[in-house]
């Protein structure tokens, strides 16, 4: 299983990732949150963004990481459906994120921002797990 949605919350979406390493859950919870804004489905790999993004620890870089999506998605007019992580530790990621421009036939729930509600990052006997909600 790469993720599934929690039904615990009203007014945003909360999401489990998961991954056998860092780089396998970064990918799925990428997933996790283009598939609540757009229809990944759909979205073609046509141009590549590259993303460098450095964080403190594997937590904080998890959330500049999901955050960093959202404001590319915002700033830059693009959905996501490709996802390759060239390199990863607990403290920084590069990886290119692969979509085309915007179409409302494409489009799903506008994503605010990542919140700390509930949010958890931890290793499992089955690798990681990372529990996160998404304000909308």
């Amino acid at each position: 299983m790469k993720y599934k949605f929690v039904e615990d919350l009203t007014s945003d979406v909360m999401f489990e990732a998961y991954g056998k390493d860092l780089k396998e859950l970064f990918i799925n919870a990428a997933e996790a949150l283009l598939s609540v804004i757009c229809d990944i489905k759909k979205v073609k790999p046509k141009q590549a963004e590259e993303f460098l993004i450095q964080g403190e620890n594997a937590e904080n870089l998890l959330i500049n990481w999901l955050d960093g999506i959202i404001a590319i998605v915002d700033t830059e007019q693009k959905f996501f459906s490709k996802i390759v992580i060239e390199e990863i530790d607990e403290n920084h990621i590069k990886a290119k994120l692969y979509g085309e421009s915007t179409k409302p036939e494409l489009g799903g729930t506008v994503v605010k921002a990542v919140t700390m509600y509930k949010f958890k990052l931890e290793e499992t006997k089955k690798g990681f797990k990372a529990t996160v909600s998404l304000d909308i």
